[in-house]
């Protein structure tokens, strides 16, 4: 039950009824934070060193996911700013035929299966991104990402997405990070790794792992970067809406405390408050905002968000992705519909956490936030970056 907490609203309960109130007052009442440490430069440029495309001058990349299950920002954040970036040919993989249901919210219908990106890319990709999936030893999975390393490829491993690069073989004596919350699990069945504290992404040789969730946008911006140049990376992260990033993270300011338990406690026991929220999609949507803006709805343990549209036919998204609607409807209640996050993505988050917060209270929106591995400012609320304030 443990490792689904973040996932599972049922989690923290059956951990409360495990060990009631002696449970809560071992946990700590607050985060401790030592603050993010900068980066040197020579680390940013062998960073940047690693990552340059091993194949092709134009790279490949692909995105793998599950289809009964794969994290919704893990998978549709590297898609999107990616393909904003046109700076490589980026596809959307499934290990079946069929669409993707993504966790905690939204569906896809992906490019292709991964036995059709062999057929048609016998050498391989150039990367190879691996989100977090609802299982960390689906078969098909681990043997297509051991054969796509075989070939070349970087391996790029997004938050828990890691727990799946190890279980593949891949982290063996590396260097790595992971979502918080996954830490002692990665470490406990991977005793070889190396754990690097105060660092969004790691880096050791042909295999990146990196924190939360949110973490991949500073991670495909440092992508872009290494691909196409510091200027291009900085035009997509001003399209993005954000103004700096980079690999600095406090790491200290994320763990699993009381207030984080309680909140989780409260809201899943108030099953009647539970709300079904309803986000309208429409051609062109933004697959980035859309998916942290149904990602955080859908972590409140209090609601649901749900994409709906007139019609059953997918609807592309604004870099080419197929969505396919939840509910066929034409309307939504006006007090349960959400905003589609159609702006800036990097300032869409922000905004729905205030929303959050209105609808809930600040506490379910530090919860939120602190799945998510979302910065925070000094004053310990959600920060205006997905990066970092400075470099």
């Amino acid at each position: 039950m443990k490792r689904i907490v973040l996932w599972g609203a049922l989690g923290a309960v059956a951990l409360f009824l495990a060990g009631g109130v002696a449970w809560l007052l071992s946990l700590p009442p607050a985060t401790a934070s030592d603050g993010a440490p900068p980066i040197a430069d020579e680390e940013k440029a062998a960073t940047l060193a690693s990552l340059k495309p091993p194949k092709r001058q134009r790279p490949l990349i692909a995105i793998v996911g599950l289809n009964d299950a794969t994290e919704t920002t893990d998978y549709l954040m590297p898609y999107g700013i990616l393909r904003r970036a046109d700076v490589a040919d980026v596809v959307a993989l499934a290990t079946g035929a069929g669409p993707v249901t993504l966790y905690p919210a939204l569906k896809v219908a992906p490019d292709m299966t991964i036995a059709d990106f062999d057929a048609r890319h016998a050498d391989g990709a150039d990367y190879v991104i691996v989100p977090a999936m609802s299982r960390d030893d689906d078969a098909a999975a681990l043997q297509w990402i051991r054969s796509q390393a075989a070939k070349g490829a970087i391996v790029i491993g997004v938050c828990a997405g890691a727990k799946v690069v190890a279980a593949a073989g891949l982290l063996e004596n590396k260097r790595a990070t992971t979502h918080w919350y996954y830490l002692d699990e990665l470490r406990e069945e991977n005793p070889s790794i190396k754990y690097v504290a105060d660092r969004r992404m790691v880096v050791d040789g042909a295999v990146v792992t990196t924190t939360g969730i949110t973490a991949s946008m500073p991670m495909m911006l440092t992508l872009i970067e290494a691909i196409a140049g510091r200027e291009k990376a900085e035009a997509v992260a001003s399209d993005l809406g954000l103004a700096n990033w980079d690999a600095r993270h406090d790491s200290g300011a994320f763990q699993f405390t009381r207030p984080f338990a309680l909140t989780a406690i409260g809201n899943t026991a108030a099953v009647w408050n539970w709300e079904q929220l309803g986000i309208e999609i429409a051609p062109g949507v933004d697959e980035v905002a859309l998916a942290l803006v149904a990602d955080a709805w859908s972590r409140t343990y209090r609601s649901k968000a749900l994409t709906f549209a007139a019609s059953a036919a997918p609807l592309q998204s604004r870099n080419g992705l197929r969505i396919i609607p939840d509910r066929i409807k034409t309307s939504w209640p006006a007090e349960d519909r959400v905003s589609s996050g159609d702006r800036r993505p990097a300032k869409a988050l922000d905004r729905t956490l205030q929303e959050i917060s209105d609808r809930y209270g600040a506490p379910t929106a530090d919860f939120v936030a602190m799945q998510l591995e979302y910065p925070k400012d000094g004053a310990g609320r959600p920060s205006t970056r997905l990066g970092s304030a400075q470099r």
